[in-house]
């Protein structure tokens, strides 16, 4: 990789937590996949446009914006080499032969100036060690009116549906795991309006958007998901084994209540905010 700025989320996202969600992308994306639709409604990308997704993981977002911009070309960048790895696979099992990828740390990688039409992110760029240099240098890898797109949590209430669902696990959760950190970065969309002014960008809009969130097939499995995530399992890493499997127990009847036809679906909310690359006016 090129220089990195965000040294901690890389170790991190190349270690377990990293290699957990490059072997499980399909839990992964169907947790978050109700909120593409509003995400690539929000980009608006057209076929010709050349489109950077930030964070891409494991490609799922990025091979998307590949079949949208057919006659055009799409980079995803991320930090973990084990998600990449995983992602390149998958595209080229589809044949989108417009669709790369590279490792590196969007904050301070060599992009061409003015090399892409669209920016998108589905959470990655709330890793960033500093926003607003981060989102500056992207700025720069955009064409003058570029068009940003990404999603971000909203803050999850006490009395959220996914609060309710994990009660029991709630008072072991203290503290971030390794790939954690920094999640809760770009919660406040007064924050967000700042960060984005401040790295050059305009038009700025946070819009909430809600839709379920799935996270397994059955109850069982949906707790197994859970407690298979990186903050359950650095959280728990010192409980003991009998103290787990009460907790898991608690969690898989509270998960009940939300077994539907396609699945354990919990409503989720989040951001989707959505800005301009500001016109640098020409000299004269």
């Amino acid at each position: 990789m090129h220089t990195i700025a965000n040294r901690q989320q890389a170790e991190a996202w190349n270690d377990w937590e990293g290699i957990h969600w490059a072997e499980h992308p399909e839990r992964y994306d169907g947790m978050m996949g109700a909120f593409n639709a509003p995400v690539f409604a929000a980009a608006g990308i057209e076929a010709r446009d050349r489109v950077l997704d930030v964070g891409c993981g494991t490609g799922r977002t990025t091979r998307l914006a590949g079949q949208r911009a057919y006659n055009g070309n799409v980079v995803g960048i991320d930090l973990s080499a084990p998600m990449l790895e995983r992602a390149r696979r998958d595209a080229a099992a589809e044949g989108l032969d417009n669709v790369t990828f590279e490792q590196g740390d969007a904050q301070v990688h060599p992009f061409p100036d003015r090399g892409f039409d669209v920016l998108i992110s589905r959470g990655g760029v709330m890793f960033f060690a500093d926003h607003v240099a981060a989102f500056t240098h992207l700025g720069r890898a955009l064409a003058p009116a570029g068009r940003l797109a990404f999603l971000g949590p909203q803050p999850a209430g006490p009395d959220s549906s996914y609060a309710r669902a994990t009660a029991a696990l709630s008072p072991f959760l203290r503290e971030a795991s390794p790939a954690s950190r920094g999640m809760g970065s770009l919660l406040d969309p007064a924050r967000i309006r700042q960060v984005l002014a401040a790295g050059g960008f305009t038009d700025i809009e946070v819009a909430p958007v809600e839709a379920p969130m799935t996270f397994g097939a059955h109850a069982g499995e949906a707790a197994d998901f859970l407690f298979s995530m990186g903050p359950t399992r650095h959280n728990l890493r010192d409980v003991d084994p009998g103290t787990i499997t009460r907790v898991r127990a608690e969690v898989r009847d509270a998960l009940a209540e939300f077994e539907t036809a396609g699945g354990v679906c919990i409503p989720g909310a989040v951001w989707i905010v959505t800005a301009t690359r500001q016109r640098i006016p020409s000299s004269k």
